[in-house]
C-alpha cells in the first residue's frame, strides 16, 4: 500500500486520442482526463489520488456531485473515458496577481491553493502536501472479523513496509538496470517472524505492524486468518506431509541467526480475503520478501538469496515473471495479462512488484520497490475489496 497524499504538481497536458472536448492532464506517470481548456502546460493542481474521500465543499467546487463511486459518491476511482485509463483528479490552484505581503505591504504573483467553500486559500508550491488542507481523508474499508483479533505490543519488533506506484516515481528505476517482476498478489500483507527479544512468533498485519503489534496466540483468535495462515506455513505439524517443514523457530536457529530478527512477508489470498481467488478453497500464504535485522536497521535480502532461503525452508513465493534488464515495454508487457498463481489463468492479474535484482535505495524513495498495477484489474467489475 503506497503513502497516501495529496501533493501539488505542475502538469503537462496532451490531447485525447478519442475525444474532442476532452484532454489528458499528464502527473508523473498518472494521466487524469479534464475538460479541455481547463488547465495548460505548467499549471499547479493539487493531485487527488484513488481511495480519496472528498469532501462535499470540494465535490461542488469541482462540479462533482453524485459522480464519483461509493455508496455516498465522493471515493475517488480509476476510470476508463473513450478508451483511455483516467486516474486521479486534478484540482487546480488559482494564479493570483494581486497577493500583498504583511510586511512589505507589496504586491506578487503566487499559486493559491483555495482550502473552503468561502473561497479563502494559502499560497501553494509544487511538491507541498496539503491533505489535511482541502479536508481529504483515504478510504478504509470494513475489515472482516476474521482478519481482525486480539494483539500485544511487539515493542518496535515488527517492520514496516510501504510499495509505491511506479506512476509516481517514473524516473526511479534506469533503462537496462537488472530487475526482478513479482506477480502482484491480490490478497492482504502478512508478516511472520521471530525476535529474539520477544520469544514467541511474530504474525502481524499491514495496520498493526506499523504500529508495532502483534497477533496473540490464543483461543480467541483461533479463527484469525493470520495465525491460520501462519500455521499452515511456518508452524511445525507433524502430521503435515510436507517434507521438511519447520517451524518459525527451528528456521531461525537452523540459519544461525543467534539475536538477529528474522522476518518472512508476503501476501495471503484466496477466499474471503479478497474480491480475486485465484480458484484456491482454502487462505493460503506466498513469500515475496525476507528481512533480516531490527527493523528499521537491518536489510531485504537480494533476490537470489531470498530465493535460496524460501526454497531451504519450504517457504513457497510470489511468482517469478520476469528477470532481466528494465525498460519501460517490458513492465507494461508483463503488468497485464492472466494471473500465473492458479496454473489455469482463472482471473487477471493485479500487476506486478518491480525490484532491483541487487537490493539498492534511492535518496529520494527510499528501498527500490515499486508496483504497476494493471488498467484491467483497477476498472474491473466486481473491485469491491481493498484490505491491506
Amino acid at each position: 500500500m503506497a503513502t497516501f497524499e495529496v501533493l501539488i504538481y505542475p502538469v503537462t497536458i496532451e490531447p485525447h486520442p478519442n475525444a474532442d472536448n476532452i484532454e489528458l492532464a499528464i502527473i508523473g506517470g498518472y494521466r487524469s482526463i479534464i475538460q479541455k481548456d481547463t488547465l495548460k502546460n505548467g499549471d499547479l493542481i493539487a493531485y487527488i489520488p484513488e481511495s480519496a474521500i472528498v469532501p462535499d465543499w470540494l465535490l461542488e467546487s469541482m462540479n462533482l456531485v453524485g459522480k464519483l463511486a461509493g455508496k455516498q459518491r465522493n471515493r475517488v476511482k480509476a476510470i476508463r473515458l473513450r478508451g483511455i485509463l483516467s486516474q486521479g483528479l486534478c484540482y487546480p490552484l488559482e494564479y493570483r496577481t494581486d497577493i500583498v505581503d504583511v510586511d512589505t505591504q507589496e504586491k506578487s504573483d503566487q499559486w493559491v491553493l483555495v482550502t473552503s467553500e468561502i473561497g479563502g486559500g494559502v499560497s501553494a508550491k509544487a511538491g507541498d502536501d496539503v491533505t489535511e488542507l482541502l479536508g481529504i481523508t483515504k478510504y478504509e474499508p470494513v475489515i472482516p472479523t476474521c482478519m481482525g483479533g486480539e494483539v500485544f505490543n511487539a515493542f518496535g519488533c515488527t517492520p514496516k513496509f510501504d510499495i509505491e506506484n511506479w506512476k509516481k516515481w517514473p524516473d526511479v528505476l534506469q533503462d537496462g538496470e537488472e530487475v526482478v517482476f513479482t506477480e502482484k498478489l491480490h490478497g492482504t500483507w502478512a508478516c511472520f517472524g521471530y525476535h529474539p527479544d520477544i520469544k514467541v512468533p511474530i504474525v502481524t498485519s499491514k495496520g498493526l505492524s506499523e504500529k508495532g503489534l502483534a497477533f496473540k496466540f490464543n483461543d480467541a483468535n483461533e479463527n484469525n486468518l493470520y495465525i491460520k495462515a501462519f500455521k499452515a506455513t511456518a508452524e511445525y505439524n507433524p502430521e503435515d506431509p510436507v517434507h521438511g517443514k519447520e517451524d518459525i523457530v527451528t528456521m531461525h536457529r537452523r540459519l544461525g541467526l543467534s539475536l538477529t530478527p528474522f522476518y518472512i512477508l508476503g501476501e495471503i489470498y484466496g477466499p474471503g480475503v479478497q474480491d480475486l481467488t485465484y480458484g484456491e478453497t482454502t487462505p493460503k500464504f506466498r513469500a515475496f520478501a525476507v528481512y533480516m535485522g531490527n527493523p528499521g536497521y537491518g536489510n531485504y535480502l537480494d533476490y537470489d538469496l531470498f530465493t535460496l532461503l524460501c526454497e531451504t525452508l519450504n517457504i513457497p513465493m510470489v511468482p517469478l515473471l520476469y528477470k532481466g534488464p528494465f525498460s519501460y515495454d517490458v513492465m507494461m508487457e508483463h503488468t497485464d495479462g492472466k494471473e500465473v498463481v492458479s496454473g489455469k489463468e482463472a482471473c487477471i492479474r493485479e500487476g506486478i512488484v518491480i525490484n532491483t535484482e541487487e537490493e539498492r535505495r534511492d535518496p529520494l524513495l527510499g528501498r527500490v520497490i515499486l508496483k504497476s498495477v494493471s488498467d484491467k484489474y483497477l476498472t474491473r467489475k466486481g473491485n469491491t475489496t481493498e484490505f491491506n
